[in-house]
């Protein structure tokens, strides 16, 4: 007890204090729990609740909820059992999430739209993104050619350049092509990535590995047109491993130096399955950027600082737009299936991608086919590039006839039906 506080001697002070008590305070009772007691009548200690009136039942409003932006549409999210704010992620691309502060209720959830290509942005939003303009006056300078050809290959005659090409299938254009290596050691890789290379069971290049490797490592920008399954995805990582390593270490704040970007998600993390394999054992960090996935981690990732970065366009220019990262260290540039990304109208996006990366880079457009499309991005993005094609010749061709507009197919009826007119009427005069 306090000696110099007279309230715990007075027994009426607490009592003064107090309004909602009848009567003096009884002495304590000591009554099981569970007891039901009505509303307004005193309980077995002498206390006294307020009436309360009966709670009506709740009816829905006949308009629904407007839950913020997105016009009241329900948007795929979740709602927690928090108290405090409501809370509401932008629903872009779809159904619209739930925003705004606490209503009546005062839980707090949050929503996401549906979106499309992954859940990012719509097609509109990213068209009316404007990126910032680039500075790239007093660049410094970087080395992008670490090719050293090997002996053995240097000892080949052009008969036997010319019979290995023609061999597997391999067609090359531009100047000054390097000599295609035949064995893995022959490309003069790290130790490192020999030794993943021997663990996973391969016994030689494959065509496009084999004439590619030589003509990334020369720093030079390359066209090369392969099908899926033919390892096109290892003839830019293990070059983009060796250009990285000879570039200055990350600073803080530093975006990537190296970026690949694929049309899907799917393509995406099979190409980072692959960067880890290698990457993992030079410490060299790689991360993901696709949408249809939270955003925290991703950013989380890109704020630590990365030097490869795999990603779709939609979400890239989400994370450019907000800030996360910065493409001005890159100087090393993939497009994995860009026929694929123009088909799916990516065009746009890939512009306002290259244009936040320095015009010195090297640059590797990846495709299965070779449309008029792909080939007016190649003249605008790739400068004095080689090209290289090792691709099964009928899969070729039905590339090549699955490009031809209707125009050409309309010319190519009419030519056979009026060289088929001739011949009948040649027949007939004989």
């Amino acid at each position: 007890m306090n000696p110099y506080d007279s309230r715990y001697s007075d027994a009426s002070s607490f009592r003064g204090r107090r309004s909602d008590f009848v009567g003096p305070i009884p002495p304590p009772s000591f009554v099981g729990r569970g007891g039901a007691v009505s509303y307004g009548v005193p309980g077995p200690n002498g206390f006294r609740s307020a009436p309360v009136a009966p709670v009506p039942p709740f009816v829905p409003p006949s308009g629904g909820f407007n839950v913020g932006r997105g016009g009241g549409r329900a948007g795929y999210g979740h709602v927690s059992d928090r108290m405090g704010r409501s809370g509401g992620g932008r629903g872009r691309g779809g159904g619209g999430g739930g925003g705004g502060r606490a209503g009546a209720h005062g839980f707090r959830g949050s929503g996401r739209g549906g979106g499309r290509h992954g859940g990012g942005s719509s097609r509109d939003d990213l068209n009316n993104i404007a990126l910032p303009k680039q500075d790239f006056k007093n660049l410094v300078p970087f080395e992008k050619n670490f090719y050293v050809e090997c002996p053995a290959v240097r000892a080949m005659s052009e008969q036997e350049v010319l019979h290995y090409r023609a061999s597997r299938e391999i067609t090359v254009q531009g100047n000054d092509v390097p000599k295609p290596v035949r064995m893995f050691h022959e490309a003069n890789f790290p130790d490192y990535c020999l030794e993943v290379i021997a663990n996973l069971g391969f016994a030689e290049p494959t065509p496009i590995q084999a004439q590619g490797w030589p003509m990334a490592l020369k720093g030079r920008d390359l066209i090369g047109i392969a099908e899926t399954g033919s390892g096109k995805t290892l003839s830019y990582l293990l070059p983009a491993l060796v250009h990285v390593n000879a570039q200055p270490r990350l600073a803080h704040g530093d975006g990537p130096i190296v970026l690949v970007l694929a049309p899907t998600r799917e393509l995406a993390v099979q190409i980072q399955e692959e960067a880890l394999k290698f990457g993992s054992r030079a410490n060299k960090r790689s991360t993901c950027i696709y949408g249809g996935a939270p955003k925290g981690p991703q950013i989380r990732e890109l704020k630590r600082g990365v030097e490869i970065v795999i990603a779709t366009p939609g979400r890239l220019i989400d994370m450019l737009e907000a800030q996360h990262t910065n493409l001005k260290r890159v100087t090393y540039l993939v497009l994995d299936e860009a026929d694929r990304m123009l088909d799916m109208g990516f065009e746009p996006q890939i512009r306002k991608i290259v244009a936040q990366i320095r015009p010195d880079r090297q640059t590797l457009l990846w495709s299965a086919t070779w449309p008029r499309e792909v080939e007016t991005l190649a003249r605008q993005f790739l400068r004095n590039p080689y090209k290289v094609i090792a691709i099964v010749f009928p899969l070729f061709y039905s590339s090549v006839c699955y490009c031809l507009s209707l125009l050409d197919i309309y010319i190519c009826i009419l030519l056979i039906f009026s060289k088929k007119k001739i011949f009948c009427a040649l027949n007939r005069h004989n």
